[in-house]
């Protein structure tokens, strides 16, 4: 068993209030839960209106599928979300249980 974490940090320049965080959070989380059946949340700077921190993880049978999973992921918030930067992103895949 294979587990991919990836960490996005974004920045949220337009953005004016906590409300219009959560909106456009909401949609990233929603989006990536349903285009690549993984697991998301915001981790870290919930109280900040301009910057949100994700974690996303994911699990697979193969290493370079968990990579390519969060690689994917990650340039799907940049595609889709112009109004979001990616201040940075890193992937750490691990393999767990292996005979």
């Amino acid at each position: 068993m294979t587990i991919g974490v990836c960490r996005i940090e974004l920045r949220l320049p337009e953005n004016q209030s906590l409300k219009g965080k959560r909106q456009v959070i909401k949609s990233i989380i929603t989006r990536l839960h349903n285009s690549y059946n993984v697991s998301v949340a915001e981790i870290d700077n919930q109280g900040l209106w301009q910057l949100a921190t994700l974690g996303v993880t994911c699990v697979s049978n193969h290493r370079r599928h968990a990579d390519e999973i969060l690689s994917n992921v990650v340039r799907f918030i940049i595609q889709n979300y112009p109004e979001v930067e990616l201040l940075s992103s890193k992937v750490e895949v691990s393999s767990f249980f292996e005979d």
